[in-house]
């Protein structure tokens, strides 16, 4: 049990979620739907499907014109994929249609085997996506290297632009995207200027809408781009160019239905698995984008600054994607898009993030959408047809430009995969989606294999001392040229072995541990670095300890491990403080180790850690067991490398030059956030981090006595008062009621009432974050906390004749415990001079610089306030009060109801 008492119901990301039956209901979270109720449609879900409708129809019609199907085939797969895939697929804010990645293969399917032979094409890779979801077969997919997957989608995209700009042209687009490229001149040479100059126009206004500047600009943004570009571009060719060819939909009777497959089986075969690998990977990697995307709202973030409809804080969380669910959702989509002569359906980045944006709840949104689009394919056929062809491929040329992702590109160079990222785009855009796939998968498959054989090795003698250099990875392949290279060395002499790479199977593991073991039974000494020079797996501080005084958490039982029998500990020796299997670099040591921080295997006889990421993990003990066990390992490793610091201390008696005054939840550790060792700090903890005023009453003098003792006797140079996110005590505060029973904890929580009134109060400021709001009502009473505390502490009379001599110092701090990070309170506020209470982030710099702490201000210039990790905080109400409507997303402050 937590020290500060939970009374809401916590659920952790290693807690199983509360059954539906249960009646519990997560934090921030839409009230279960009752079972038998009516299906509910949000208003914000409303909103979110027409403009996701105004998207879609323009979208639809120009994927169909570019893949050369019937125009109302788009319309159709529009609306299957909005109200079948809305219904039962896994991601609810996902908006399927047309496939923009399967453009070019269904354009080269009907040319080939014709429309109705690809409708029954989309009908068999439908029934392979509910045969894959239904082995749960969804994650595989992700399995496939990003570099191949962006590369492919990228080489659609340059193909679907090739294409669709001889449509813009006023010409028609040739069979293949090389063909497209080389036919581009002499399409430049007869081109009229009509339709090119819609095309610009449509262009110019996709690019320019989402960035008109002021109020006004805000006002029309609420209408999508792709919308207003197309109905500009039409009402200016209704005028200009009356003549330019426009969307022509035949009658729905002449609509034609899939038929019976005919040609070479292996062919049609290879069509469906085409058809199935490109609508799978999309779908997938549109839903966990569109899972980002719905964190970053629940966080209070908008992805894109100049998005139409700016997201609010109180957008309610939604789950995240069953992706299993979600290609069974695909697949019957698409079989009924055959049945029904539409076209292939995938998840659209497109579409979906539009939904997000507009504020979508539910997959209410998505469904009406495709309601819509039913609608307007039956009542608008008139005003469709008024749309010119070239706005409607510049639309879709827009899109696939966008598909060649800068970002993408950039992360593949940053992770060295250029090479196979460049290698599916040229495949895919001169041979084909297939045929690319498979030479970036073979292109991937060689550029690993190289990397794990290329290994270099040197030997070198500097005075005496062998220096034996080892570049790239250590694997069976590179052991007879390491024990060749090492054979080389005289016995028992001196070697430094400097390993730079990342990765070292068992085998190369026995070679440089057999030879070292050989090395210094005959007298010799060595010693393994990263190329830096430094040790691996040695802290920087050269102090020889497997464990620093924190490690004894779950999963970081060092202490845990037997030493080997007859094989004493050496504090002098280093030894290769890796495991065969385990990747180190060149810097930190192995990963498995705590990055080489926490672990030497100088003192710890195993030579690593059992870490979260070691997949050797001891099962946590418990109770006495538990006790004695820490207690035999400090005994063990720590309390030899402490012994002379901590007699010393003995001998001079404590000399702390801080008051920290903490909560006692038990995941504070205070020695771990403030790098502190024996002597540092004099601690004070109870439960909410309280200092009872003086006088308060009798029973609470033990904090009273502490901060008396620490600045008159231990004569301390600050005092730091630590909150912390999801303090149970500040929970306990928020539900107290006048029926509470008057307890041991009511009657010291009650030290947190004027907390509480301060929160409530319109006459103080709400203690922020930099960057930020406070993620719910709990966090800001953690935060408003620290700030009442510290006027307590500036009531105490010893307190405050030390301030008034400028001896001492106070701090407000507030720590996140999921995010491992610090807040300082800043210095006019922690000295009780500021108007504004805002804790500012500690980042990692250099503690003498100018500037001692790193506050990053993630504020937007537009005005939307970013989180610095999205998905770590609920969503905030700003509610209404009589005084006025809440504040605004952005403005930097939430609305309070008045004390």
């Amino acid at each position: 049990m937590s020290a500060c008492v939970r009374i809401r119901h916590d659920h952790t990301a290693h807690s199983s979620p509360p059954s539906r039956a249960s009646g519990i209901k997560r934090p921030h979270s839409p009230p279960p739907p009752r079972r038998g109720g009516r299906f509910r449609v949000a208003g914000a879900d409303l909103s979110a499907s027409i403009t996701v409708f105004l998207i879609a129809v323009p979208m639809s019609l120009g994927l169909a014109v570019a893949m050369d199907a019937p125009l109302e085939a788009g319309l159709i797969s529009a609306a299957i994929g909005g109200i079948v895939a809305g219904l039962l697929g896994g991601t609810p804010l996902q908006v399927s249609g047309p496939s923009a990645g399967l453009t070019v293969v269904t354009a080269e399917l009907i040319q080939i085997y014709g429309w109705r032979t690809t409708c029954a094409i989309t009908i068999g890779a439908g029934l392979l996506q509910i045969l894959l979801g239904s082995l749960r077969a969804a994650r595989g997919a992700l399995a496939v290297s990003p570099a191949i997957v962006h590369g492919t989608l990228a080489g659609i995209g340059v193909a679907i632009a090739l294409a669709q700009l001889h449509i813009v042209l006023g010409s028609s687009p040739q069979s293949s995207a090389a063909a497209n490229a080389l036919a581009l001149p002499e399409q430049l040479g007869r081109t009229s200027p009509a339709a090119p100059l819609i095309g610009a126009l449509t262009i110019a206004v996709l690019v320019v809408w989402p960035r008109l500047p002021g109020r006004i600009g805000r006002a029309v943004r609420r209408l999508p781009a792709a919308l207003a570009s197309v109905a500009i571009a039409t009402a200016v060719a209704a005028v200009a160019a009356p003549g330019i060819a426009r969307v022509d939909l035949p009658s729905w009777r002449s609509h034609a239905l899939p038929e019976l497959p005919q040609g070479p089986v292996l062919a049609l075969a290879t069509a469906v698995f085409t058809v199935l690998l490109v609508a799978s990977l999309e779908s997938l990697l549109a839903a966990v984008a569109v899972d980002k995307l719905t964190a970053d709202r629940a966080a209070g973030r908008t992805a894109d600054s100049a998005s139409p409809v700016p997201v609010t804080p109180a957008a309610p969380p939604v789950r995240r994607s069953d992706l299993d669910r979600e290609l069974r959702g695909q697949g019957i989509a698409n079989v009924l898009s055959g049945l029904l002569g539409g076209l292939p359906v995938s998840g659209g980045a497109v579409r979906s993030s539009a939904n997000v944006r507009a504020g979508a709840t539910s997959r209410a949104a998505t469904v009406l959408h495709g309601v819509w689009v039913l609608l307007a394919a039956g009542l608008l056929v008139t005003a469709l047809e008024w749309i010119p062809l070239a706005a409607l491929a510049a639309l879709v040329m827009v899109v696939g430009f966008q598909m060649v992702n800068y970002a993408h590109i950039r992360n593949v160079h940053r992770h060295r995969e250029f090479l196979v990222y460049g290698a599916t785009i040229t495949g895919v855009v001169l041979f084909g989606v297939l045929e690319g796939v498979a030479i970036g998968i073979a292109v991937a498959v060689t550029v690993a294999l190289h990397r794990l054989a290329r290994t270099r090795i040197t030997v070198t003698d500097q005075d005496g001392q062998h220096l034996v250099v080892v570049r790239g990875q250590l694997t069976f392949l590179a052991v007879p040229r390491l024990s060749r290279a090492l054979g080389q060395l005289p016995r028992g002499g001196d070697a430094v072995v400097e390993l730079d790479g990342f990765f070292m199977d068992h085998a190369a593991y026995e070679t440089i541990q057999d030879w070292s073991d050989a090395q210094t039974a005959q007298g010799g000494r060595v010693v393994f670095t990263g190329r830096s020079g430094g040790r691996i797996a040695e802290p920087a501080s050269a102090a020889h300890s497997c464990c620093r005084p924190w490690t004894p958490w779950r999963n970081h039982h060092c202490h845990d491990r037997p030493d080997q029998p007859g094989r004493p500990v050496d504090a002098h020796r280093t030894r290769a403080a890796f495991a065969p299997g385990e990747s180190f670099t060149a810097d930190q040591g192995p990963t498995g180790s705590g990055g080489g921080a926490e672990a030497d295997a100088t003192a710890c006889p195993t030579g690593r850690l059992d870490t979260p990421g070691d997949g050797a993990a001891v099962p946590r003990r418990t109770g006495a067991h538990r006790l004695a066990s820490g207690l035999s390992s400090f005994q063990r490793n720590t309390a030899p490398l402490v012994r002379d610091e901590l007699a010393r201390l003995a001998r001079e008696g404590q000399r702390p030059s801080q008051l920290f005054i903490t909560c006692a939840d038990s995941r504070l550790v205070t020695s771990m956030i403030t790098a502190s060792g024996p002597g540092d700090l004099f601690t004070v903890r109870n439960v909410g981090n309280l200092v009872p005023p003086p006088g308060a009453e009798a029973g609470d003098d033990s904090v009273g006595a502490a901060i008396e003792y620490a600045v008159d006797v231990l004569k301390v140079e600050s005092i730091t008062v630590c909150g912390h996110s999801g303090c149970g005590a500040m929970q306990a505060l928020m539900s107290t009621k006048p029926d509470t029973p008057r307890t041991s904890l009511w009657r010291w929580l009650r030290h947190g009432l004027p907390s509480l009134e301060r929160m409530k109060s319109r006459h103080h400021a709400w203690a922020r974050i930099s960057g930020r709001l406070p993620a719910d009502e709990v966090e800001q009473l953690c935060l408003t906390n620290v700030v009442q505390q510290l006027d307590h502490l500036r009531a105490h009379e010893s307190v405050a004749r030390r301030l008034a001599e400028g001896a001492l110092q106070l701090h407000g701090m507030y720590f996140h415990v999921g995010e491992a990070q610090a807040y300082l309170l800043a210095e006019g506020a922690s000295a009780g001079s500021g108007v504004d209470e805002v804790f500012d982030r500690v980042g990692p710099c250099d503690p003498n610089h100018s500037r001692p702490y790193d506050i990053t201000d993630l504020s937007d210039p537009t005005g939307h306030t970013e989180l610095s990790d999205p998905g770590d905080h609920a969503a905030v109400s700003a509610p209404t009060t009589a005084a006025g409507p809440a504040d605004p997303p952005g403005s930097g402050e939430l609305e309070r109801t008045s004390a």
